[in-house]
């Protein structure tokens, strides 16, 4: 079969990948703990209840885990509820040039149907791999363009990444897996005006739940136009500007975007971690104290103004929220859960030093780089640059602090599970004969 059209090609990488170097597994373990953690961390919060007392009653027999409950759905359910709750607290990992959160959409689709199937842990571990590479490979091709024109590109892309990754678990052939994809095109969406609200999440939870969707319509036979994608009224073209499709396909199998994966130490936007860092640095180094602060003014590039310049409303507005991150990092010395809680985002001492931190546009600033200066009442000046924050890829997270991240979101969400089981196996995914014994561990006891 000649590879004339995108689809074709990324079919076939899904279809036909076995071997996947020790290093990108071990980099898929981190983003699958990462993801569990977050998800855990909000498993009993108001926003999981509503969606699951709005999916119990139409939900199929067959049933699977729902990350931290008792309740069970079908994978279809299940999958929505896991990919909302590993998006939820803004804490799940990131693909920086792209800023898609890669696992929140295609994890849940896999845990959900290899539970279901009885599969190994070690077809998890790659389906998820190749699903999230499909993924970044796609939003690549079309940004930065897609999520300027207000595309919520997890959602968006993580779709195709869903669909990949089902089709690979599914064992669907080259020509089946590309179907898929072209069937996932017709079912990507998610804006970006919705940010601040839940309405944001359920778009997270419907890509991971499409893509499964579009893998067993082409299982059955369903197919899709040709050049779906990336056509002159394909996916890429009706949805941004003229789409670079070598990005999508240019060393497949070679050069691996998923292994550039970064997770965050703080929960909130990623692109809000340099302002933290900077601002903690100049909390340390000078010994600032709110009361000797004048004005804060955080600089850089116009996608960091455009996520975070805004007023502070609610929790989820602080997670995006320049003013916030200063506001927080210099009050307490610490961005953490509880810094972007309901009862910090209306503290009045919050409030009133957030008043006094303004946003400025540097567009010789990176892509994730920040710099902060601090006026104070006093007259004198202190200014900070991170280019590199915690977190970063140049500056990750140890699979420690991984691990340390998941044990707070559970203390967080108060999930009293087996913890340490959830880690161990975790790290051991590839080692399990089904995913029934990490499934069971993760189910609210």
């Amino acid at each position: 079969m000649s590879q004339d059209h995108v689809g074709q090609r990324l079919g076939a990488f899904v279809a036909s990948t076995d071997d996947l170097p020790e290093s990108l597994l071990h980099e898929g373990r981190r983003s699958l703990l990462n993801f569990l953690g977050c998800a855990l961390g909000v498993a009993a919060s108001p926003p999981i209840d509503m969606a699951m007392r709005v999916l119990v009653p139409f939900s199929g027999a067959d049933r699977v885990t729902v990350i931290g409950r008792n309740e069970r759905l079908d994978v279809l359910g299940a999958a929505f509820i896991n990919a909302v709750s590993g998006n939820l607290l803004d804490y799940d990992d990131t693909h920086l040039r792209t800023v898609i959160h890669p696992t929140a959409p295609v994890a849940p689709a896999v845990l959900a149907l290899a539970e279901q199937r009885g599969l190994t842990g070690a077809a998890v571990l790659r389906a998820f791999l190749l699903g999230a590479e499909v993924e970044c490979r796609i939003g690549n091709a079309v940004s930065p363009g897609h999520y300027a024109r207000g595309w919520h590109i997890t959602s968006t892309c993580g779709v195709f990444g869903s669909a990949a990754a089902a089709s690979r678990l599914l064992g669907l052939d080259a020509e089946r897996t590309w179907h898929a994809l072209g069937i996932a095109a017709s079912q990507s969406a998610g804006s970006v005006e919705n940010l601040p609200s839940a309405a944001k999440n359920v778009s997270v939870g419907n890509a991971a739940r499409n893509g499964i969707f579009a893998a067993l319509l082409a299982e059955q036979g369903y197919t899709a136009a040709p050049a779906a994608i990336e056509g002159p009224l394909g996916w890429a073209r009706g949805m941004g500007d003229t789409p670079q499709i070598e990005e999508m396909t240019e060393g497949l199998g070679q050069r691996w975007e998923i292994a550039k994966n970064t997770y965050k130490p703080y929960p909130c936007g990623i692109v809000m971690h340099a302002v933290i860092d900077a601002c903690l640095d100049l909390r340390r180094a000078h010994g600032l104290t709110p009361d000797r602060i004048a004005e804060v003014t955080v600089s850089g590039d116009q996608l960091l103004l455009d996520r975070g310049d805004r007023i502070v409303r609610n929790e989820r507005d602080a997670r995006v929220s320049i003013h916030h991150c200063a506001a927080v990092s210099f009050l307490f010395g610490a961005a953490g859960l509880h810094e972007f809680s309901d009862e910090i985002t209306h503290d009045p001492a919050v409030t009133a030093l957030r008043s006094r931190v303004k946003a400025r546009l540097d567009s010789a600033s990176p892509r994730g780089a920040a710099t902060a200066v601090v006026r104070t009442t006093d007259g004198q000046t202190f200014e900070a640059t991170v280019h590199h924050p915690k977190g970063s890829e140049q500056n990750p997270l140890t699979d420690r602090e991984i691990e340390d991240k998941l044990r707070d979101s559970c203390r967080h969400g108060g999930f009293s599970g087996v913890i340490e089981t959830i880690i161990r196996q975790t790290w051991e995914i590839d080692r399990l004969p089904t995913i029934s014994p990490l499934a069971r561990a993760l189910a609210r006891d």
